[in-house]
């Protein structure tokens, strides 16, 4: 199974969203089937195989999320993320914003699901690639 260095390492590796698809390749050959990344504090649960799971700390201070959710504004900030315009931070920052509580990255299906406080979901894409 695979372990936070493991993951922290492949993370390292993205600087913009367009290395997204290659971290997703690569945590995915590590065994996870999907994690969970929480926008209010920067935690991540990861699964694996067997009911496997990892969760990683905290890494920024708590960010308030949005009440009134806005997909389109999240659909907008995700597009400029993809397109190198936004650090991850700052990408954080505003998802939490335009009120994602959280999103799902799906090894299995290669989807990246935005939820809300609610937990509908907000978007969801295919992630590029195939994670390929």
């Amino acid at each position: 199974m695979f372990t936070l260095q493991q993951i922290k390492a492949a993370h390292a590796k993205v600087k913009t969203g367009a290395d997204f698809p290659a971290y997703v390749k690569e945590i995915k050959d590590l065994g996870l089937q999907y994690y969970e990344f929480f926008v209010s504090d920067g935690r991540a649960v990861y699964h694996g195989d067997d009911d496997f799971t990892i969760t990683g700390p905290s890494i920024y201070q708590e960010k308030k999320i949005a009440a009134d959710a806005s997909p389109e504004s999240v659909r907008q900030i995700i597009s400029e993320h993809q397109q190198g315009k936004s650090g991850f931070l700052t990408f954080c920052e505003l998802v939490a914003r335009a009120g994602v509580e959280k999103w799902v990255v799906d090894g299995q299906t290669m989807l990246c699901s935005y939820y809300n406080l609610q937990g509908n979901t907000m978007v969801a894409e295919s992630i590029p690639n195939g994670g390929y």
